[in-house]
């Protein structure tokens, strides 16, 4: 009975600490029998003293959102910034307990990912994009991961790509590892796209791989390829690169062999096809567009 009474409590209140649940317990709850309490619960729940926030950008994802929360769900908070989207995903979002802002990404990923790292409770940040899902074997892996006593300051985690009906094995997505898992106060996000987390400090890598959902049909990965190809144009100029005819013909070609034939994205089948060549092509409109913005 004190063991059931001490879990429903800690699991109400969210608080791992020993002697915070003991003196809120005597003095509130005049519930005195607290010797070795420890031992009153389930080793599992103490077996990661760490808080992990969990952070998950969004702009229009009910479609998306759900699966992607629920994989969330063992995480001490999750956090949703918001980019005053016009379906249903915020309602979503606080219906399964998120805590919701609304800020406008003004193009600037790296700031938006900043803002929620400051909103984070946690000792420990993880950021997971509406299109992906933690799979109960990478929850089992980070949450018995003793984070308190890690030497490493943030992990690398794996990522698989669904496309076509297919996970895809091969090509440009078949390597990805992503700096997302961190201690909040160990770097901070940069470049407004293809952002990068400046984490200080030693780097692990997880395991388990992340699941990824992107591009639903090729009309939403065009979508997609113009928009970051602008944004990633605008970057490329604000670094000062310079632009050329010969990167705008040779690199898109580079970028489907690279893909294609090096990183052996036949092997994927049609479906590896059309991702080379929806790279090769954002690589294209990247390199153009920045030419149109130093013509300007």
């Amino acid at each position: 009975m004190e063991k059931a009474f001490s879990l429903g409590f800690l699991v109400f209140e969210g608080n791992k600490d020993i002697n915070w649940i003991e003196n809120k317990f005597y003095k509130d709850y005049k519930f005195h029998n607290f010797y070795n309490l420890e031992f009153l619960f389930d080793d599992k729940i103490f077996n990661n003293k760490s808080m992990i926030s969990a952070v998950v950008l969004t702009k229009n994802e009910e479609k998306n959102l759900k699966d992607c929360l629920e994989s969330l769900s063992w995480c001490d908070e999750i956090i949703v910034v918001d980019d005053y989207s016009t379906d249903k995903t915020v309602a979503i979002a606080r219906r399964l307990g998120a805590k919701v802002y609304q800020r406008h990404l003004a193009g600037d990923f790296a700031t938006q990912r900043n803002f929620g790292l400051n909103k984070a409770k946690g000792d420990w940040v993880l950021f997971l994009d509406a299109d992906e899902r933690i799979t109960p074997s990478l929850r089992e892996e980070l949450t018995t991961y003793n984070l308190e006593q890690t030497n490493y300051s943030g992990f690398y985690l794996k990522r698989k790509d669904w496309f076509g009906g297919r996970w895809l094995k091969h090509g440009e997505t078949a390597n990805v590892r992503l700096l997302r898992l961190a201690k909040k106060e160990a770097g901070r996000w940069r470049r407004k796209v293809h952002e990068v987390w400046g984490v200080k400090g030693k780097i692990g890598e997880l395991k388990n791989p992340i699941l990824h959902y992107p591009h639903p049909t090729i009309s939403d990965f065009l979508k997609q390829i113009n928009f970051y190809s602008t944004l990633h144009a605008e970057a490329q100029k604000k670094e000062r690169a310079r632009p050329s005819l010969r990167r705008i013909i040779l690199n898109p070609v580079g970028k489907f062999f690279q893909n294609y034939i090096w990183r052996r994205g036949f092997l994927d089948g049609e479906a590896g096809l059309i991702v080379a060549l929806m790279m090769s092509f954002h690589s294209f409109l990247a390199q153009g567009k920045l030419y149109l913005k130093w013509k300007k």
